[in-house]
């Protein structure tokens, strides 16, 4: 496997729990076999949740693609269009979490996660409008850095499973617990993030010149 195709790899396979889990949900929606303990909010008004998992699963497949440096050079006209379905997937994401936060009473996590959910929800939503508005204006270097933030926080779901079972064996079940757990998985996607659009620089800087002492 190629350097450039990695991370796109890597990506996937971090989404790859959430996204089962929201199939499964799909399908128990659509009348299948009941396999994921009832959410009775969910099953009172399932098309926020339908919508949520549908974009997720578009917004996470499709943007770890635009992560590939050698598929953006090759076909930027494909990076492009895909572009723009991925700033209508992560705001139908970032806008359905926003609803479900408000109108689902009682979630997990209390008030506490209640009102990161909806930092979270705006933050993602605002770096997407961010990183569009950047790229309308040519400003390359803050669409990338918007838009890595964006894809960060939309699949914390993947980090969350990490952090949530480590947050439950150790302290247990109870609404703090899994405020916390469940914020340190945005927590540590968003510092890689900002990790990511600081090393980019430096790296690129270095790539360049050892082409130069190659040519």
């Amino acid at each position: 496997m190629t350097r450039s195709w990695r991370l796109p790899v890597a990506l996937i396979v971090l989404t790859l729990i959430p996204v089962i889990a929201g199939s499964v949900r799909l399908l128990e929606l659509a009348g299948g076999p009941q396999l994921l303990p009832s959410n009775p909010r969910v099953d009172a008004s399932p098309a926020p949740v339908v919508v949520h998992i549908v974009a997720a699963v578009v917004y996470a497949f499709l943007g770890a693609f635009q992560f590939s440096s050698r598929l953006r050079r090759r076909r930027p006209a494909w990076h492009r269009r895909s572009g723009r379905v991925l700033v209508g997937a992560g705001l139908l994401v970032a806008g359905s979490g926003i609803w479900m936060t408000l109108f689902y009473p009682n979630a997990p996590g209390g008030d506490l996660l209640w009102g990161v959910r909806l930092v979270v929800g705006s933050a993602m939503g605002a770096a997407i409008v961010l990183g569009f508005a950047a790229i309308r204006r040519r400003d390359i270097a803050a669409h990338r850095a918007w838009m890595i933030r964006a894809y960060a926080l939309a699949v914390a779901a993947g980090t969350q499973v990490f952090t949530g079972s480590v947050g439950e064996g150790l302290f247990g079940t109870s609404d703090l617990t899994t405020a916390i757990s469940i914020s340190m998985g945005w927590v540590i996607n968003a510092a890689v993030a900002e990790w990511a659009i600081r090393r980019a620089p430096t790296f690129t800087a270095r790539r360049r010149r050892a082409w130069a002492a190659r040519a």
